[in-house]
Formats: C-alpha cells, structure tokens, sequence
C-alpha cells in the first residue's frame, strides 16, 4: 500500500524539522521506496511497524537514521563536467596567482554525499597542479548524514559508482581493486578532510575563508527563508574574490543581492559583489 497522507506528512515534518529540508507532495513514491530499504537494513518487517517505533518516541536512533536515508542525495565523479573544466582552464591557475604569497588554497565541498565530488577536485589537482610543490591545497567536504561521510572518508565505491563519470585512466591511476569494488589511494583521499555538518543549523563550526566553494545541488532542498539564511552565511565564509557555485536549477537571484553571476565558458558561477562585514 503506498504511504497514506498522514505518514508522509510524519516523515516530512520529521526531516523538515531536523534538517530544514522541504519534501514536497509527489515525493511519496521516493519516502515509501527510501523507508523500505531502512526497514529491511534495521530489521523491521514493514514500513508500517517502522512507522509505529517512530510514533512511539520523540527522538531514537530511528529518527536519525530516516533523516540521513531521506537526505541523501544523488551523486557522480566530475558530474556535469563543466565546472571541473573551468576550475582547471581558468580558476585555479587565476588563484595561483593571487595567492602566490600565502601559496595555499582552501575548498569546500559543502553537501559532498558519498565524496565524489570532492575526490573529482582533488583528483584534478594531482593531476594538474601537483608541480606546486611548495603549495598547500586543503579540501574540506560535508554532509549531514554521518553515513555518508564514512563512506566518502573510506573512498571505496561499486563499479556502477565508477562507470559514472570516472575517466578510465583516472580509474587506472588512482583506484586499486578491493574485493568487487574500487578504492582510491591513500594520498588522494589524505588530500580531503570531512565532517558531518547541518548546513541548515543556525551556526557553523569554524573553517577558513574559503577560496573556492561547491554547493551543488543543495539549495534545491531547502524552502526560501533557508536558502537565504545558508547564502548569507557562504557569503560570510568565501573570501570576496572567491567562486561559488551551484547547481545548474540554483541561484542567488531574489536571495542574496551580494552575488554576481558570471559565466566562464560554458560553465556559471558566482562572486561576491561586496566583501562580508
């Protein structure tokens, strides 16, 4: 029986209430689909009895668990390949030059899932930038789902993870077999430091200034107020010559007027009009 209009709206003001993010009417078919593999993976014989535990309490490690599942989002290696183009072409070497008396650059893959993303940048930067020698480039990447963030810190993906995105000789360099998966190298996955973090919590921990930040396909979760709240505070963290970019749906438009957007080849980004006060 697909999920009746009083559990989905349990599950959504669950989620909303934990993590902000909105699941709008439609996505019955996605709770009910995600709530099933939860069940079967905690042991419970139907959505219905998982239903009943979360009724039966305000808080458990049930709760949690239907949030990460519920918030965890697609992902792929170098996915929708511009921006990884302009970040190699244009970008970096443009930082380079700026930065050329601190010599380091600090990235942020916020709403990184199970790390592909981040594992793209950092692949990018062995393979291009590696004759720096004397520079310093520290990738942060987040997620709110503490399961994700173990997988990403693990680096370790199935072949139909790999087959999405992954060149082949990037396969060859910097993954060795591990059973019937494929993990990356140690150097590759040092290079990326992770954290579970709620980017819809009123605070943040302490990060630096940010050069470059990716916040792809994330805003697209949360309602209004929310999108503004987390753009003020990205404003707040990038450096005011920084990049910021989102997915190809997202914008800053009618919610932060402190951004410019700007195209680089075929790839958009965005750049603080005004430094932070």
């Amino acid at each position: 029986m697909p999920l009746n209009p009083k559990d989905f709206n349990l599950i959504r003001q669950l989620v909303n209430k934990r993590s902000a993010i909105v699941l709008d009417n439609g996505k019955e078919a996605l709770v009910e689909s995600r709530l099933s593999i939860l069940a079967r993976k905690e042991g419970i014989d139907t959505i219905a009895e998982l239903l009943n535990r979360l009724r039966s309490c305000t808080a458990s490690r049930l709760h949690d668990k239907v949030v990460e599942v519920m918030t965890t989002n697609e992902t792929l290696f170098f996915r929708d390949i511009y921006p990884f183009d302009v970040l190699c072409s244009i970008i970096i070497p443009e930082l380079l030059e700026k930065r050329k008396t601190e010599n380091r650059l600090h990235i942020w893959s916020a709403g990184c899932s199970s790390g592909q993303e981040p594992y793209s940048i950092a692949m990018l930067l062995k393979e291009h930038f590696a004759h720096h020698t004397n520079w310093s480039f520290r990738i942060n990447a987040c997620d709110i789902s503490k399961e994700m963030v173990a997988r990403a810190r693990e680096g370790r993906y199935s072949q139909f993870e790999i087959n999405r995105g992954l060149p082949a000789p990037l396969l060859v360099k910097y993954f060795h077999q591990k059973g019937v998966d494929w993990q990356l190298r140690e150097d590759i996955r040092r290079m990326v430091e992770y954290d579970d973090i709620n980017l819809a919590a009123p605070q943040w921990p302490m990060m630096p200034s940010m050069d470059i930040i990716f916040m792809r396909n994330v805003l697209i979760y949360f309602d209004i107020e929310t999108k503004k709240q987390i753009l003020h505070k990205v404003r707040r963290l990038l450096r005011p010559d920084g990049y910021l970019f989102l997915g190809t749906a997202e914008t800053t438009l009618n919610l932060d007027d402190s951004f410019d957007r700007k195209q680089y080849e075929k790839a958009w980004c965005y750049r603080p009009l005004i430094q932070p006060g």
